[in-house]
């Protein structure tokens, strides 16, 4: 067993399903939304580089715009104003999206997904991003998963448990029955706040929240025994 076992729960436990966040686990998006951002920040003299895009990983549109709004020292905007600017970074955003392919997907990802399904665990997506359906489609992924929550149905984005918690509802299990795959501590903690063990990739490996730590996302059947 490669994956790092944190905290109380035996490798023997058998999950019912395996609940992925999408970007920076599945694939890649990052770069994407630092174009769009970007475009907005340069148009309002706001500084903005890699590191704070880095910021706004897991969180919502408006969170993310809020935080970039934290160099500005123009005009007060208005919550229409607001809107307007984070509406605009989305068509952006979207647009340069219908670039992406089934080559973006991250290393072993599909393997992974395959099989995990023959083994019998149920998947899902619990991301805040509202654009998740999209990028399935464009990554050709859209029919491994039984159920998708994300930024369209849910009011409260990560680290609140609310995204993590439809989709065990949309699966029709319970939270305990749900690993979550995260690689962004606002994550990790959401999956803390549903009840959900979580395993940690990336930028959230290692974190003291977190069940356990993977090294690769090929590691994850042989933790959930599949």
């Amino acid at each position: 067993m490669n994956a790092l076992l944190r905290g109380r729960v035996s490798l023997t436990v058998k999950y019912r399903a395996v609940i992925f966040d999408l970007d920076g686990v599945l694939c890649h998006t990052d770069k994407y939304h630092y174009l769009a951002w970007k475009q907005i920040a340069d148009r309002l003299g706001i500084y903005f580089d890699e590191q704070i895009n880095n910021r706004l990983r897991g969180v919502s549109r408006m969170e993310s715009l809020n935080i970039i709004l934290e160099k500005y020292t123009g005009p007060l905007l208005s919550n229409e104003d607001k809107e307007r600017l984070a509406s605009e970074k989305n068509e952006t955003y979207r647009k340069l999206l219908m670039q992406m392919s089934p080559k973006d997907l991250g290393p072993n990802v599909l393997s992974t997904l395959e099989r995990l399904r023959k083994g019998g665990l149920k998947l899902a997506i619990g991301s805040s991003s509202k654009n998740a359906p999209l990028i399935l489609e464009r990554l050709g992924l859209k029919h491994y998963f039984d159920a998708v929550s994300d930024g369209n149905n849910i009011q409260y984005s990560k680290p609140h448990p609310q995204v993590f918690l439809m989709a065990a509802e949309y699966l029709g299990l319970k939270p305990q029955d749900c690993l979550v795959v995260e690689d962004a501590k606002a994550g990790i903690r959401a999956a803390a706040a549903a009840g959900m063990d979580s395993a940690a990739m990336g930028d959230a490996a290692g974190y003291e929240l977190a069940t356990y730590s993977l090294k690769d996302i090929a590691e994850l059947p042989e933790l959930v025994g599949a």
